[in-house]
């Protein structure tokens, strides 16, 4: 049963020091930011943390990486004109980072929902990317065995929630969380608003309810604070 809550606080309690946890988001689009912070008020330290960037300006995931709480960044995009605490920790030697093809990260989390064990991809093939990977021929083409990635935790952002977890994304705030939501053992979601069953249309669910655990209602949340 999926568990809506209103207490940021509680909807990350038990995330434990060492968690791998995927973090929603394209830049700030679909970033659920009340979350992240809720996790740094928790404490857990020793985490890595698989997103699309790694970190934007000095909140969300930035204030994270900020708080020495992250070991190891796993993502597509670690640099870009407004990341510069991932930028200092890296070049002070205080955070390892593992670059990952855009698509290929999807894939790999996909791979972790669907239960596949690895798959063959062209991307990085010949690179830097792929040393240290098996490599196969395929059709002419040299693919990389990619393997796939599955989190303890996703925190991840939805538009609206039922009171059974089924999930409705807006616009590109959608863009990872379906399938970091299908990857993780334990997944979060900051929505604007819940629903009582029925009110969505099912056509529009992205995110079944099988895959959601906690919901966090930010209107209410908001309101209170």
């Amino acid at each position: 049963m999926t568990v809506v809550t209103t207490e940021p606080d509680g909807a990350v309690a038990g995330i434990a020091d060492g968690s791998t946890v995927l973090v929603g988001g394209f830049g700030m689009a679909g970033m659920p930011v009340t979350l992240i912070d809720a996790l740094i008020r928790q404490g857990a330290k020793d985490l890595i943390v698989v997103s699309n960037n790694a970190g934007n300006g000095d909140t969300g995931l930035a204030a994270l990486l900020a708080a020495g709480r992250v070991r190891k960044m796993i993502c597509s995009f670690p640099r870009q004109s407004d990341s510069w605490v991932f930028d200092d920790l890296y070049r002070a030697g205080k955070i390892e980072l593992e670059v990952v093809p855009q698509g290929t990260l999807a894939e790999r989390m996909r791979a972790a929902g669907a239960g596949i064990g690895a798959f063959y991809c062209p991307t990085g093939a010949g690179t830097l990317l792929a040393e240290g990977k098996e490599t196969r021929t395929i059709d002419g083409r040299d693919h990389v065995l990619e393997y796939p990635i599955k989190g303890d935790v996703a925190l991840i952002g939805a538009h609206v929630s039922d009171t059974m977890g089924n999930l409705v994304y807006r616009k590109t705030a959608r863009n990872f969380g379906p399938v970091m939501a299908t990857a993780a053992r334990v997944t979060i979601a900051e929505v604007r608003r819940v629903v009582e069953v029925g009110e969505l249309d099912p056509e529009a669910v992205v995110t079944p309810c099988i895959y959601v655990d906690r919901v966090l209602d930010l209107s209410t949340a908001e309101a209170a604070a």
